[in-house]
């Protein structure tokens, strides 16, 4: 298992030039996240449909894609996410990940090169 963010998961559905990247790094895995994925998965599609207006059939079919992917919705501890984002210096969306990674001793699959920093700084 491994969870993965939402970083990850938008290159892979959008076909974005790292999406070989992750899937190599993926591998057969079951994946996990937060609920809030699914928002921030959301929220790129919106920003890709402003830019990409001519991709728009594309880009919502690879949302639709989201709940097939059989990905595991986990729940966090908000406050424990606060006060690690508090000591790392992270946002509270990407403290959730790294709170959720840590808590099941599991590796954290991203693009964001801040997060995964923090996440080897902390062990």
């Amino acid at each position: 298992m491994k969870v993965i963010d939402a970083s990850a998961l938008a290159a892979v559905l959008f076909q974005e030039p790292e999406a070989h990247l992750i899937v190599g790094q993926v591998g057969d895995e079951p994946l996990v996240a937060p609920a809030l994925l699914a928002y921030e998965i959301a929220s790129t599609c919106w920003k890709k449909l402003k830019r990409h207006p001519e991709q728009r059939r594309e880009l919502l079919a690879a949302h639709a894609r989201l709940p097939h992917l059989g990905l595991r919705q986990a729940e966090v501890d908000l406050g424990e996410v606060v006060l690690l984002a508090e000591r790392t210096g992270l946002t509270t969306y990407d403290a959730t990940y790294l709170w959720l990674a840590r808590a099941l001793d599991v590796e954290l699959v991203s693009l964001d090169a801040r997060l995964l920093r923090a996440a080897t700084e902390l062990g």
